[in-house]
């Protein structure tokens, strides 16, 4: 149990605060005494986050991007935390991925992760303090879960190429732009998930289910808890890292 106080005065941007995951990483910093922000295409659920700023954001344009960050340290005096949740799925082979669909998953899961870490990392190395936690996703590491040799129609219920691409993508923004920032008191880490229980998984197949040890797919509250760690001033001594959140799916 995080302590109510532990992100106190901190001020944090969610980018993708409005979906399952982004939710839940909102809902844990505020919990956890930040002034949050939440960007996303669309509004979140006010009845859940009432106390939680929005604004609209779409992560692929770097003007709006640098005009939220500027806007959020204008509000608000500073810009301690930034979480790259936003993000999107792309499901089948490879054989039939259309190029556009390639471009668009690239431009909003790696392109945007770039575009927002790139706006705050001059807020952050000004403050001497920051902390940049990205999400990537087991799929950045395993060559993803399904098994077509044995069933290829698994494939077809799964994430792609393209997906798997953005998210390993991410962890070499990660480890370069950690490099980066370090002697500025600022952090930069990933966490990646495995398969998260959500309105968008609820047709993932039981053969890959059957796959995750633990014997269950996670919870985005769970995702939310590293998230948190990662965001706290303890942390400070990790960097560059990849934290695996996936129920022993993946291990190195």
């Amino acid at each position: 149990m995080f302590s109510p106080d532990l992100l106190a005065g901190r001020v944090a941007l969610v980018t993708g605060g409005a979906g399952g995951i982004g939710r839940a990483v909102v809902a844990a910093m505020a919990a956890c005494g930040a002034r949050v922000v939440a960007a996303d295409l669309k509004a979140p659920d006010t009845a859940q986050m009432a106390a939680v700023e929005f604004v609209q954001l779409d992560v692929t344009q770097a003007g709006q991007v640098a005009d939220c960050v500027k806007g959020v340290v204008a509000r608000h005096g500073r810009l301690d935390i930034l979480v790259n949740v936003a993000g999107i799925v792309s499901m089948g082979n490879a054989a039939d991925l259309a190029e556009a669909e390639w471009d668009r998953v690239l431009a909003i899961n790696l392109k945007g992760t770039f575009l927002c870490c790139q706006a705050v990392m001059p807020v952050m190395k000004a403050a001497g303090f920051g902390r940049i936690v990205n999400m990537g996703s087991v799929l950045g590491k395993n060559g993803g879960n399904p098994r077509p040799w044995l069933d290829p129609a698994e494939q077809a219920r799964a994430s792609n190429v393209a997906y798997g691409v953005s998210k390993a993508g991410i962890g070499a923004i990660t480890a370069f732009l950690a490099k980066e920032v370090a002697a500025h008191g600022v952090t930069v880490n990933t966490v990646a998930p495995g398969p998260v229980a959500s309105e968008m998984t609820t047709n993932f197949p039981t053969a890959l289910r059957d796959l995750i040890p633990v014997g269950r797919m996670g919870q985005a509250e769970e995702i939310a808890s590293a998230v948190l760690f990662l965001a706290s001033p303890q942390s400070s001594f990790i960097t560059g890292e990849t934290l695996d959140v996936n129920g022993g799916l993946w291990t190195d």
